[in-house]
């Protein structure tokens, strides 16, 4: 198997993963603030990879340095922000809405690759893309649909994601995978315990009576070592292999896999609309990763060898 295909089962994977912890993550936030679930998160996802360094290629130490350390804090910073931002806005929309708008982080993706990195931009891939968000607002529509305060901050998190993507295409094949995840997490880390401390109840985060109930220590444990520490570095490691698109693509099957854990594990029942909007995402994502540009190509090759020997006979 090529490893391009390898690299996107695996991160199939991860979108996998991310989807079912949005049932851990909401029974976990129920007794510890969101930025302070999330600090406490990354803090040890941080230091779980730092850990593995250490263990593996203490000689990756020395990859510490300015290049490395800036192109993490960038990334972090998208992810940070991208996480309060949805954070703050579901206190102002619905999850369905919240859920629709943060998916067109899969439909900016492509236009910011473009606009950043010059990437070229196919047109079947734009036409994957923007199937791909119809399905998931069909996945997550409400019955009603009006722009409210938290659309805009939900809005500028899917903005955040997509930036998060695009600089993941463009830093991860100029440094080593582990090193810049740990930066990267470090700067999530950092950036949400500053919002913690100023916004929310932190001290909880250091409660062993909160954090040994059973749905926060097993909901700190699920996220921060596989949905975070493992899933961003195999992500970071993985998208030298393939592009930013296909990245995008593929996470956009983590409210499908949201939806399915909810239906095993809640018993909620998807409607048909729903089942449409599944059903458009693997056409989006099968549509946009067709090579049809070179079967076209080679149809046409074939004409024309096909015209050159009637001509010539």
């Amino acid at each position: 198997m090529r490893k391009p295909w390898m690299a996107d089962i695996t991160l199939l994977l991860i979108a996998l993963v991310w989807g079912t912890t949005f049932l851990i993550v909401q029974q976990a936030i129920a007794s510890l603030p969101p930025n302070t679930f999330n600090a406490v998160r990354f803090t040890v996802a941080a230091l779980f990879l730092l850990v593995i360094l250490l263990i593996r290629n203490r000689r990756q130490l020395t990859e510490f340095r300015g290049p490395i350390i800036r192109a993490g804090i960038i990334l972090g910073f998208w992810l940070c922000l991208g996480y309060a931002l949805q954070t703050v806005g579901l206190l102002y929309t619905t999850p369905s809405k919240a859920g629709f708008i943060t998916g067109l982080s899969v439909v900016l993706v492509p236009l910011f690759s473009f606009l950043l990195l010059r990437d070229r931009i196919k047109v079947v891939a734009v036409i994957g893309v923007i199937l791909a968000a119809a399905g998931l607002y069909l996945l997550t529509q409400n019955q009603e649909f009006s722009f409210n305060l938290g659309d805009a901050l939900v809005f500028g998190c899917a903005i955040c994601f997509a930036m998060q993507i695009v600089f993941t295409g463009k830093y991860a094949p100029r440094f080593s995978a582990l090193p810049l995840a740990i930066v990267q997490l470090g700067t999530v880390a950092v950036m949400s315990w500053l919002y913690a401390f100023f916004c929310e109840d932190w001290s909880r985060a250091f409660d062993p009576a909160i954090l040994f109930i059973p749905e926060v220590a097993m909901g700190l444990i699920v996220t921060s070592i596989f949905a975070t520490a493992l899933a961003f570095l195999a992500q970071t490691a993985l998208q030298k292999q393939t592009s930013s698109t296909r990245v995008a693509l593929i996470f956009a099957l983590e409210p499908v896999f949201a939806a399915l854990t909810s239906y095993i594990f809640i018993h909620e029942v998807l409607n048909g609309r729903q089942l449409t909007g599944c059903l458009m995402i693997f056409t989006g994502m099968i549509l946009a990763e067709l090579p049809i540009a070179q079967w076209l190509q080679q149809a046409r090759q074939r004409k024309d060898k096909t015209k050159a020997g009637r001509e010539s006979a």
